[in-house]
């Protein structure tokens, strides 16, 4: 298992600079009161496809000989990854095919074939997903980029916490979300080096919470199909993930479906951005363990916007 080094994350923001933004931090005064802490929000709900995924992916798509790329890509995914391969894939002209949920958002599959992806759908299951996928793998020969367990593309999610760490100074601690582990690991990965005091914390659902349960137990914990809002956040930890969770995370805080729902709409009211129930988990968390943060300043990554604006979650009923 190669450990990616913070060397990796330099050559990493040199390759992709020419496909990714460099996305802005937010503040806001209002949720500053509400929480105690000093929020700010880097928000990747800008970044190209519409989440930081399009980082790492752009990192392994664009770190490929010619030989590699010319049988293209391929990944299984819930969304964000799938879509972001396939926009990093699109822009180097080779073939992308991912393995998606039957269940997953419309929107992340019409964006993943926007960007030119081709889509084959496997049931709401890891074990689906790995069987399903090992036939398209068999049939393509293309390059398997992991969504998260792949040092390339962790190395290109430290990227956002380097960018982070630059726009804002004195930072004391940095929430994000975790699923499998790639935003935190790259998190990890940066600020170890850059930033070695900074406390980093992993926001997880409850209702999705084997990487809380892994960092208890000290060995990870693989729930086959957790049920939640939070989309992005269904997957297990891996090794590699798992290598930077217990080594550099300081705790994984967890919320209720309602407390994610909410803090979601509180961000959509209050900050006027677009931001999937994924990213809302960090704030939610924040909010339900205001003493942890209270005096603080806290960067908040928000992962993703990608949501199905004919669906959201305070609209179903």
């Amino acid at each position: 298992m190669y450990i990616p080094t913070f060397q990796n994350v330099i050559d990493a923001h040199e390759r992709i600079a020419p496909h990714v933004h460099r996305t802005p931090v937010l503040t806001s005064s209002y949720l500053n009161d509400l929480t105690g802490a000093e929020l700010f929000f880097k928000c990747e709900n800008f970044q190209k496809a519409g989440a930081f995924k399009a980082r790492g992916a752009s990192n392994a798509v664009f770190g490929l000989s010619d030989d590699q790329a010319a049988k293209g890509v391929a990944t299984h995914s819930s969304g964000n990854h799938g879509l972001s391969l396939s926009y990093a894939a699109g822009r180097r002209g080779i073939p992308c095919n991912v393995v998606m949920p039957r269940t997953a958002p419309q929107a992340k599959k019409d964006a993943v074939r926007g960007y030119g992806g081709r889509i084959v759908e496997c049931e709401p299951s890891t074990s689906s997903r790995e069987a399903v996928f090992a036939e398209v793998l068999a049939e393509t020969g293309a390059e398997f980029v992991h969504p998260y367990n792949d040092p390339r593309v962790i190395a290109g999610q430290a990227t956002c916490s380097r960018e982070l760490n630059d726009q804002v100074e004195g930072l004391d601690d940095v929430v994000a979300p975790i699923g499998g582990g790639g935003m935190i690991s790259g998190t990890c990965l940066t600020l170890s080096t850059l930033a070695p005091g900074v406390r980093i914390f992993a926001a997880e659902p409850k209702q999705a919470d084997d990487a809380a349960r892994s960092f208890r137990a000290g060995h990870i914990i693989a729930d086959d199909a957790p049920e939640t809002v939070a989309d992005g956040l269904k997957v297990p930890l891996k090794e590699l993930t798992w290598h930077f969770v217990q080594k550099h995370v300081a705790d994984i805080l967890t919320a209720e479906e309602d407390e994610i729902v909410d803090a979601m709409k509180t961000i959509w009211k209050r900050m006027k951005i677009v931001m999937e129930p994924s990213s809302a988990v960090p704030l939610a968390t924040i909010l339900k363990n205001k003493d942890v943060f209270r005096g603080r300043r806290v960067g908040v990554i928000v992962t993703g916007g990608n949501v199905d604006l004919d669906r959201l979650p305070w609209m179903q009923g």
